[in-house]
């Protein structure tokens, strides 16, 4: 339980700071035991403008580790953007470190065309 409550107050000192519009959305990221999940979210309409997950069809269909179907998913949420006409986001970690699948997803989109 201590640890939970860590990270969640590790979540609301990032979201003090960053905050996603129409032209620059935060790029949020969740990360479950098996799963994780991106979202692209306006802040001030509160509308997610494009998400993406490992459990997607053409992610689960591929037998890789969790870190590649993190870098699947980056890849995935670069391509979203790029058909919306979003090049710049701000990177939400969600409380997690980078490093890892997080990192791994953040590397994938900026590989993809996005700038953090």
């Amino acid at each position: 339980m201590e640890t939970l409550l860590k990270r969640q107050k590790i979540r609301y000192r990032i979201r003090k700071k960053v905050s996603g519009r129409a032209d620059t959305p935060r790029l949020s990221v969740f990360r479950s035991n098996n799963e994780i999940y991106v979202q692209l979210i306006d802040d001030i309409t509160g509308k997610t403008l494009a998400a993406a997950s490992s459990r997607e069809k053409d992610i689960v269909a591929q037998k890789v580790t969790k870190t590649e179907k993190s870098k699947l998913v980056g890849a995935s949420i670069a391509r979203k953007a790029k058909e919306l006409g979003i090049e710049h986001v701000v990177f939400d970690r969600g409380g997690n470190l980078y490093h890892g699948r997080v990192k791994a997803v953040a590397e994938s989109a900026r590989e993809g065309g996005l700038q953090f």
